[in-house]
């Protein structure tokens, strides 16, 4: 089964290690995701995690829905654009 888009990067704070995603659809703390750069980049990026916590204007969530912007931690550094992936479970 293929992974789902579940949303894009918007930004990144590298000092941090914080990623903001705009969701296209709900996702929870649990959920292993895949961030990948987009295919025209000359980009490396693709990682798999797990989602540990994320916020909704700062304020710790432990789900989110389509529209919201929620900023969480990632374990390698991103680019605005990079497109996150639901991971299906095998």
């Amino acid at each position: 089964m293929a992974d789902k888009l579940v949303g894009k990067i918007a930004h990144y704070y590298d000092k941090i290690g914080v990623a903001v995603v705009e969701l296209l659809t709900t996702i929870k703390v649990g959920d292993t995701i895949k961030i990948k750069a987009p295919e025209a980049s000359q980009r490396e990026t693709d990682f798999t995690q797990t989602i540990d916590s994320m916020q909704v204007e700062h304020e710790q969530v432990q789900t989110a829905k389509k529209g919201d912007a929620i900023g969480m931690k990632v374990e390698q550094e991103v680019k605005a654009g990079d497109k996150v992936y639901k991971a299906e479970e095998q």
